[in-house]
């Protein structure tokens, strides 16, 4: 049997090192946090110390990592990849990244003489410790037949699509409709919960009939149980979407369900749900209508109550109150090579309306970008996400109106209660 090394032992890299072992393989594995080493090591792997130590005792070695700049890393350290590897091996990289970064390794290892395949797989972390991934692979067709039953000890289904970076191609079309397909499932879920409908029974019919999917089969139990524990991150979800926007921007091809998609994974990643599964964007959801979507779900007249009142309080607000608070701002910008960085920003809130908030700051923001606004810890109030629709610029600051909707009325009422309490 070939031997393996295995580079990159998070949620999808540790189960299928871990399959690889079961099948009978001489593995090798290095991650770079030890601690999940240790379990591969009671089931037999070699523990490597470096990454060229991992390289140089095996024949092929597999790479999962989490974005486009983790796997360049592991390629170009000091003691990465491309220190250690020898004419002859093959290395299959299973991360979803760029299809321009799975062809400059392709390049840069034939300069070695070293095979290279972009392999993305599609199932998750439950297929990958079932062992029943799908591969789409990109690469020569020779080297991808002599390492066919490899690719079958790890899925059930294995793809040769094309030329190198074939398959990053293909993962990240797949990955667009994955989430554009889950937020479906949030969407429809929120209004049948909003109806007062019971989840539960709204997911048998959905699995009965034409919007059956498997984001409904993998995660529509998981929101109604409230279990938000990670199969796909939210982190994960939007640096997939980002990276497929930048493919649509070089395609000139318009994808504006992919772009709303990537509105609601910022948004969810803004409020600290980055680490956990996708499912959890469905909170974004539940703060706007104001109620969980959680089992034995009923109709509360409370909300309707509370609308009522408010909606009595907004048609008598004819004047904006102007306001000095002080605030914090959260800002989410797309950086280069499948990575995004965050930032807090200092604020003013200097009036209310019955539409929304005009903000002012000496930090430049963008109309339609989606900010999260962090109110005073005596105001009680929750991270609340405003969408920048006015922009005025001064002398030594901006202005920007910020539309509320979608805001809970409770939310709303709190809101009102603590900026009458500053007047």
């Amino acid at each position: 049997m070939k031997r393996i090394g295995f580079i990159g032992l998070g949620t999808m890299g540790k189960p299928m090192a871990a399959n690889l072992l079961r099948k009978g393989y001489p593995v090798t594995v290095y991650n770079r946090s030890s601690g999940k080493t240790d379990e591969l090591a009671e089931l037999g792997a070699e523990v490597a110390g470096t990454i060229a130590d991992a390289v140089r005792e095996s024949e092929v070695i597999f790479t999962m990592l989490s974005d486009d700049a983790a796997l360049l890393d592991v390629f170009h350290s000091e003691h990465g990849i491309l220190s250690a590897v020898q004419p002859g091996q093959t290395i299959i990289d299973s991360s979803t990244v760029a299809p321009a970064t799975s062809r400059r390794l392709f390049e840069e290892l034939a300069n070695h003489f070293v095979d290279f395949l972009d392999a993305p797989v599609t199932g998750s972390k439950p297929a990958a410790e079932a062992g029943t991934l799908t591969f789409m692979v990109g690469g020569s067709e020779d080297v991808f037949r002599d390492h066919y039953e490899l690719f079958l000890a790890l899925g059930s289904k294995v793809l040769y699509l094309g030329p190198s970076g074939s398959g990053s191609y293909a993962k990240l079309a797949h990955n667009t409709m994955v989430g554009i397909n889950a937020l479906s499932l949030m969407e429809g879920l929120s209004i049948a919960t909003k109806a007062g409908i019971n989840p539960e029974h709204f997911l048998e019919i959905v699995q009965s009939g034409g919007a059956a999917s498997k984001q409904v089969d993998l995660k529509g139990m998981k929101i109604v149980n409230r279990d938000f524990s990670n199969q796909f991150s939210v982190k994960l979800m939007l640096k997939d979407l980002l990276l497929a926007t930048d493919l649509t921007k070089q395609f000139q091809l318009p994808a504006p369900m992919l772009h709303n998609a990537v509105t609601l994974f910022q948004m969810g990643l803004a409020k600290g749900f980055g680490e956990e599964d996708l499912s959890s964007v469905i909170r974004c959801y539940e703060e706007w209508m104001g109620r969980e979507v959680a089992k034995h779900t009923v109709p509360t007249p409370q909300i309707a109550e509370e609308a009522a009142v408010l909606s009595g309080r907004e048609r008598r607000r004819a004047e904006r109150v102007s306001l000095n608070i002080k605030l914090h701002l959260s800002v989410y910008q797309w950086e280069q090579e499948g990575s995004f960085s965050g930032q807090n920003i200092e604020g003013t809130l200097r009036d209310l309306s019955e539409s929304g908030l005009q903000i002012s700051s000496s930090f430049p923001l963008a109309k339609d970008m989606f900010v999260v606004i962090h109110f005073p810890q005596e105001a009680d109030l929750p991270p609340i996400t405003g969408r920048i629709v006015r922009i005025e610029a001064g002398q030594d600051e901006f202005r920007y109106g910020c539309m509320l909707s979608g805001l809970p009325p409770y939310v709303r009422i709190k809101l009102e209660q603590y900026i009458e309490s500053r007047r």
